[in-house]
C-alpha cells in the first residue's frame, strides 16, 4: 500500500566541512527523490555540532549548490549549533534515568586496553569498541573527560528499505558510546537522534557508512521515548582506491568559483549522482523535467 504523503517527512543533513562533492550530492539527491516520490516534505539540517571541523562559509555554499541542482527544501534551515539547550535537556533526561556515566578514558587508553582485552575490536569506521572501563565508576582521583550512554544487551532489529532485514548488537558492536565529548561538545549520536524526532522526521535516507550507527540511535530513541523512523541506507560512492568518496581522499567539489561561468550544466551533475544511485539518468537537459523523471524512477524502486 502506498504511503500516505501527509505522513512523510525526510531530511538531508550535511556537515559544513566543505562543499558538496559527487558522493554527498548523490546522498542529497536520494533523500530528495524519496521525499518527492512520496509527496512528502524534505528538510535541510546543517550538522555543525562539531564546531572545530566546521568551515566558515561551507553551509551557505552547500545551500547554493542544492539550489543550483534544483533540490529545494521545505521550511527553514535548522543548524545544530543553535540547539545546544535542547541537547542539554535530552542529556539530563538520560542522566535522571540512570543511562549516563562519566568516563575518564582517553582514546589512547581505550586503544591500549583493547589491544590486550579484545585485539582487533574496531568498528568499520575505525572507532574503538569501548571496553567498559569506567562503567561502574572512575577509579582513583580522576575526573570525567566525556559522558557515555550506558548500553544494555538489547538486540536492535529493523527493516532497511534498501538492504532488507537488519540485526545489530550495539553493546558488542560499539559498547557504551559517547554522547558528550571531552571538549564539551555534543556527540553526533545524541544530536541527530534528538534533531530527527523534533523535526518529525519519519524517513531517513543516508549512506551505508552510517548503517552501524542506527542501532545506537534506536537505543537512544527508546531511552528518550522518541519514535523510530524508517531507514534506507544507500550504497556509497567509492573512490578509485575503494574507499568512501570524501574530501579527505580528494573528491572534487561540484562547484568552483563563479558557478555561472565555471559549473557544467546542473543536469550533468545530476546525471553523475543518478548513476551513483543506480538510476538511469533522464535524457532531458531541463532541470525540472529531469527531477520529475528521476522521481518517477525512484518511486518505482522505493515507492512503497
Amino acid at each position: 500500500m502506498p504511503l500516505d504523503p501527509a505522513l512523510y517527512v525526510g531530511r538531508f543533513a550535511p556537515s559544513p566541512t566543505g562543499p558538496l562533492h559527487a558522493g554527498s550530492a548523490a546522498a542529497a539527491l536520494a533523500s530528495y527523490l524519496d521525499a518527492r516520490a512520496h509527496g512528502g516534505r524534505w528538510l535541510l539540517r546543517i550538522e555543525d555540532v562539531d564546531m572545530p571541523r566546521t568551515v566558515v562559509g561551507a553551509a551557505a555554499c552547500i545551500q547554493d549548490q542544492l539550489r543550483f541542482l534544483g533540490l529545494h527544501w521545505d521550511g527553514l534551515v535548522v543548524c545544530q549549533s543553535a540547539r545546544t539547550a535542547r541537547y542539554q535537556r535530552a542529556f539530563q533526561h538520560l542522566v535522571a534515568a540512570g543511562r549516563v556515566f562519566g568516563c575518564a578514558c582517553s582514546r589512547r587508553e581505550i586503544a591500549d586496553s583493547l589491544s590486550v582485552l579484545r585485539p582487533g575490536s574496531l568498528l568499520r569506521n575505525r572507532e574503538s569498541v569501548y571496553p567498559g572501563t569506567c562503567r561502574e565508576g572512575i577509579s582513583g582521583n580522576r575526573k570525567p573527560r566525556s559522558w557515555r550512554f550506558r548500553v544494555d544487551d538489547d538486540v536492535v532489529d529493523f527493516h532497511d528499505r534498501c538492504l532488507g532485514p537488519q540485526r545489530q548488537f550495539p553493546r558488542q558492536d560499539a559498547g557504551d558510546f559517547v554522547i558528550r565529548r571531552a571538549d564539551g561538545l555534543w556527540a553526533y549520536q545524541l544530536a541527530v537522534t534528538v534533531d530527527d524526532a523534533d523535526a518529525g522526521v519519519t524517513h531517513v535516507v543516508r549512506g551505508q557508512d552510517i548503517l552501524g550507527s542506527t542501532g545506537r540511535q534506536v537505543l537512544l530513541q527508546r531511552a528518550l521515548g522518541l519514535p523510530t523512523p524508517s531507514y534506507l541506507h544507500i550504497p556509497l560512492a567509492l573512490a578509485e582506491s575503494g574507499e568512501k568518496l570524501s574530501k579527505q581522499n580528494g573528491a572534487r567539489s561540484i562547484t568552483a568559483g563563479d558557478e555561472t561561468r565555471c559549473l557544467p550544466l546542473a543536469c550533468d551533475l545530476l546525471d553523475e549522482a543518478a548513476r551513483l544511485l543506480g538510476l538511469q539518468p533522464p535524457a532531458t537537459r531541463d532541470r525540472t523535467r529531469w527531477l520529475e523523471e528521476a522521481t518517477g524512477q525512484w518511486a518505482w524502486r522505493f515507492g512503497s
